[in-house]
């Protein structure tokens, strides 16, 4: 079942660390969806994706809304 974390209203770091948060628990090799509104988050999800293993599937941004899909890794 995926999984969806609602950051939206926090400001950086705050998306991150609920990001991290939340990826524990999820499977490896599953996916969760991340929505947040601050700016800042775009680089700040690439940067984390990259530097912890997890893989950012997809980004983009409607309306506003930041839209993340990460593959936790192994």
């Amino acid at each position: 079942m995926p999984t969806t974390l609602d950051a939206k209203g926090l400001t950086c770091p705050m998306p991150v660390l609920k990001t991290k948060k939340a990826l524990k628990e999820v499977p490896a090799g599953e996916t969760l969806t991340v929505l947040a509104t601050d700016p800042g988050s775009v680089k700040d999800m690439e940067a984390f994706c990259r530097t912890t293993g997890n893989e950012l599937l997809e980004s983009g941004e409607e309306g506003g809304v930041f839209r993340y899909l990460i593959r936790k890794g192994a």
